[in-house]
């Protein structure tokens, strides 16, 4: 499992970009993670998965609310993971606002999640293999804070407590 101090896994994630530009057609794209990481400072968090009752009513908008308090705390991006596709985390994005606040970023065969060992096998509940629910701080592509839930909770990952690890990241 991925620890505060390492480095993040080597790979890609896939976002669905609106307007073309920079490099970047509509649609689905992929972003290698160590290039989109160096020289950043990234909140990244992680949900089970698009369109979820807690991810969609509590998690996202959090991110969302406090997209400016993270710029002001030095973060330069916010990215949402989840083991969805493109096409899914696009669509989710526009239904949360995430626009200019946060990148909803698939990792649509889990590929990123299982080189961090933050699985989440939920398959008896029809799922298949998700992403546990955490929340990280990411500074160069290595990992400065790390907060992962314990299953069905909600309470370690949210935005208010990886701001705060920002400010004092910075201060």
């Amino acid at each position: 499992m991925l620890k505060v101090g390492e480095k993040l896994p080597a790979g890609s994630l896939m976002e669905f970009v609106e307007v073309e530009g920079n490099g970047c057609s509509i649609g689905p794209n992929s972003f290698d993670i160590a290039q989109s990481t160096a020289g950043k400072t990234i909140a990244i968090f992680a949900l089970p998965g698009a369109y979820t009752p807690t991810c969609s009513a509590k998690h996202v908008p959090g991110f969302v609310e406090h997209a400016d308090a993270f710029k002001a705390a030095g973060v330069d991006e916010i990215w949402c993971v989840s083991v969805n596709d493109a096409f899914v985390m696009g669509a989710w994005g526009r239904d949360q606002h995430t626009a200019g606040k946060v990148r909803m970023m698939a990792d649509g065969s889990a590929a990123f999640t299982a080189a961090a060992g933050l699985t989440l096998d939920l398959t008896a509940r029809g799922m298949g293999v998700r992403s546990q629910r955490y929340s990280m701080l990411v500074v160069d592509g290595v990992v400065k804070a790390l907060n992962i839930e314990a299953p069905a909770k909600f309470e370690v990952s949210d935005a208010g407590t990886l701001l705060a690890q920002a400010r004092a990241l910075k201060a």
